[in-house]
């Protein structure tokens, strides 16, 4: 029952966060936008290259530049497409480490939106995901090597208040990034057109 109670006022907390958190989040919540054949190949093109002409993205889809700039336009606005932004190669600036740490959070806490809010601001952090079953939060860290762990864990995470216990996974190969939204363009554009999310545009 505590697990429950605590769930809920962590998820409770998350979403009064949303502003606060990076662009890259997962917007779970968010509710599905139709989409047509046109703009998931729109789509397609910008997760591919997003410095993708319009002139070009047109010649692709058969289409003039203006209705092309109106379909990317109305994909901005509902939130589709939440951004353009540089791909960093985090190893190349020294944080290859790649750690996972699973948070318990204290049973008696009663500001949960500030634990959430105190590890969002941590620079290592690529991730808080709050999570079903025997914890609370699950946390992505981005590190040099075993000593800025140490530091990062000893002298930050365990002094926040509301944590009450972690547990850490270290990942023992660096892999690329999978490129999901590539994927799941391309699964949408072929499923059935029915399959597809379906409200009003």
């Amino acid at each position: 029952m505590r697990k429950v109670k605590e769930g809920n006022r962590l998820a409770n907390a998350a979403t009064a966060e949303a502003d606060a958190r990076p662009a890259s989040a997962d917007a779970g919540s968010a509710e599905p936008v139709s989409l047509d054949d046109v703009d998931l190949a729109i789509l397609d093109l910008l997760v591919r290259d997003a410095r993708a002409s319009q002139r070009r993205i047109a010649r692709e889809v058969g289409m003039s530049p203006p209705a092309v700039a109106e379909r990317i336009g109305r994909l901005e606005r509902t939130g589709v497409i939440r951004g353009y932004r540089a791909e960093l190669d985090r190893a190349r600036l020294g944080f290859s480490m790649v750690v996972y740490v699973s948070v318990i959070a204290v049973n008696t806490l009663k500001h949960p939106d500030e634990v959430l809010r105190a590890l969002w601001a941590l620079p290592e952090v690529e991730d808080v995901a709050i999570v079903a079953g025997p914890m609370d939060l699950m946390l992505r860290l981005r590190v040099r090597d075993h000593e800025h762990l140490r530091h990062c864990l000893f002298d930050k995470i365990w002094k926040l208040p509301g944590v009450n216990r972690t547990e850490t996974f270290v990942s023992l190969s660096a892999t690329d990034t999978k490129l999901i939204d590539i994927e799941l363009v391309r699964m949408l554009r072929s499923a059935p057109s029915q399959a597809r999310p379906a409200l009003g545009r």
